[in-house]
């Protein structure tokens, strides 16, 4: 069987052990989740460790560009003379590589802090197994119909497993979740069938939704919708740039990119600490991915002529969060608004169609993938002993939980972008693509970089801040002695949850090689094909 086949289905298996099993053996439920996540991590190493680099596995437009490639008949029609081709097609490449095994090391954190759920267990594993799933097959299909599918299963799960298991405002943010992500793929169903339509296989001459044919123009039938040199027009605009617009519509809700993130605190808030780790270590990377991989990939041209505003939403992104993440009281939805400025510097690192700003782009959501699940571990940790996240009301934890406080230091001063952390290097390599752009290929100009580097001093503030408000001074906590009894310090699970993703941020940012020697050569073809079609 396929590795990646069995990393994305792997889960399921487990799941399916958990919902045939009686209710009275839940104590069990949480050790076979771990294990499912555990196995997929094992997965995701052997994987990462066994790709390869170098000449002839950076192709962006020829399957001979990823690797642990298959290829099967999936539905194939025969409709007269038209003949529906979708195959379950699945492959990786080095943007893919990077994200999955992140995302699966996101599980297993995940997964150990699924420890606070005590209600109606047997539901709340079976579907954060199928959420998994659904996210490792993402990163996986490169056929549109089944990226479409997983993209589409993500939604229940997430929708139940806030509505279900979230705070006192659960079902309004779930619906809002739910309504806001749905909004975006409905449409982006549209554009995917346009693309079939407009696409040919040049092996079977049937239309297709392989990604990999549609990121070549070659494929594309003259004078259909989406053929680069098409006059085909929508609402007088021209179809390309529509469809562009669309797809990115769709994955900066996810990111989110303001004003589509609304939903983003929300979510954060009322969903248990499990699920709010998925979303900001997962769910918004595949936003990025999506921009990178589908709106990039198969629109360049547009992605060249919309960089100044990508860049715009970008640093809008950056500035609007750090200043809301400054307003809060509330620590996670303190730390929802960060990661929406975080998040920003991928679209700015994206927009700027250079090698370093794409590069640093993928080393952001990479480091922010693992930084912003050890904050919401953390906020957690502390909601779990006292229900209580007002920021105002603790001070001087650092006497009651002086490990705690540590781990804290290490994830705040990582995210904010100290020298030696990953984040640092995202966000230095960001920008410097931001900076160089205005010369490489002339897409976005030098002030947007400045606003960047003011955002990094903004999320210093507000990181800070917080650590001076709640962990110095004299201790005085409002629920009294009842809650500095409560206020034990890390217990063991909480440790080892911590330690692995402290200690990755401090080596991503000595040896960021890790990632950057696994995605360059496919950010490299990336910036070949956008800057052939520049020269055009």
């Amino acid at each position: 069987m396929n590795i990646l086949t069995l990393l994305i289905f792997v889960p399921v298996l487990f799941a399916l052990v958990i919902w045939v099993m009686p209710s009275a053996w839940r104590g069990s439920f949480k050790y076979i989740t771990l294990g499912a996540t555990l196995v997929q991590l094992c997965l995701a190493v052997w994987i990462y460790c066994n790709f390869k680099t170098g000449a002839g596995f950076g192709g962006i437009n020829t399957e001979g560009g990823y690797q642990f490639v298959q290829k099967l008949p999936w539905i194939n029609l025969s409709l007269g003379d038209t003949k529906l081709q979708i195959d379950y097609f699945i492959g990786i490449d080095g943007v893919s590589v990077a994200l999955l095994l992140m995302s699966s090391l996101v599980m297993v954190v995940a997964a150990l802090a699924s420890w606070e759920i005590k209600s109606n267990l047997k539901g709340f594993f079976v579907l954060f197994l199928m959420l998994d799933m659904a996210v490792i097959g993402v990163f996986c299909a490169l056929d549109f119909f089944l990226f479409y599918l997983f993209y589409e299963l993500m939604l229940l799960p997430l929708y139940f497993l806030i509505g279900m298991w979230g705070g006192v405002r659960r079902e309004y943010a779930a619906i809002k979740f739910f309504l806001y992500t749905l909004f975006g793929s409905v449409f982006m169903l549209l554009v995917m069938i346009g693309l079939y339509l407009s696409v040919k296989d040049p092996v079977t001459g049937n239309h297709t939704f392989n990604m990999v044919t549609m990121m070549n123009p070659a494929n594309y039938i003259p004078g259909s919708i989406f053929d680069v040199v098409s006059q085909y027009t929508l609402f007088g605009m021209h179809a390309r740039t529509l469809g562009f617009i669309i797809l990115f519509i769709a994955f900066a809700i996810k990111v989110p990119v303001v004003p589509l993130h609304t939903w983003l605190p929300d979510a954060h808030v009322e969903a248990p600490t499990p699920v709010s780790i998925i979303l900001a270590g997962v769910l918004l990377k595949i936003g990025g991915y999506g921009i990178i991989r589908i709106c990039t990939g198969i629109f360049p041209d547009v992605a060249i002529s919309s960089a100044y505003w990508l860049g715009l939403l970008g640093i809008i992104s950056v500035i609007y969060g750090a200043l809301n993440a400054l307003a809060q009281r509330d620590l996670k939805r303190l730390i929802a608004y960060s990661s929406v400025s975080h998040m920003g510097f991928v679209l700015l690192g994206i927009a700027s169609l250079t090698p370093e700003g794409i590069a640093g782009a993928m080393m952001q959501m990479v480091s922010h993938g693992f930084l912003s699940s050890m904050l919401f571990f953390l906020v957690g940790v502390v909601y779990n002993r006292v229900h209580d996240r007002d920021i105002y009301n603790f001070r001087g934890l650092s006497t009651l939980m002086p490990r705690y406080t540590v781990y804290v230091m290490i994830a705040f001063f990582a995210s904010l972008g100290l020298p030696g952390f990953s984040a640092f290097v995202a966000e230095a390599f960001s920008l410097a693509g931001a900076f160089k752009s205005h010369s490489f290929n002339g897409l976005l100009p030098q002030w947007m970089a400045v606003c960047g580097a003011i955002g990094i001093l903004l999320s210093a503030a507000y990181f800070l801040w917080t650590l001076q408000r709640m962990f110095f001074g004299k201790e005085l906590l409002k629920g009294g002695d009842i809650w500095k009894l409560a206020l034990t310090d890390l217990n063991l699970r909480e440790t080892i949850t911590l330690l692995p993703l402290a200690l990755l941020a401090l080596c991503l940012g000595i040896m960021p090689s890790l990632v950057f020697d696994k995605i360059n050569d496919s950010v490299l073809a990336l910036v070949h094909v956008t800057t052939n079609f520049m020269a055009k």
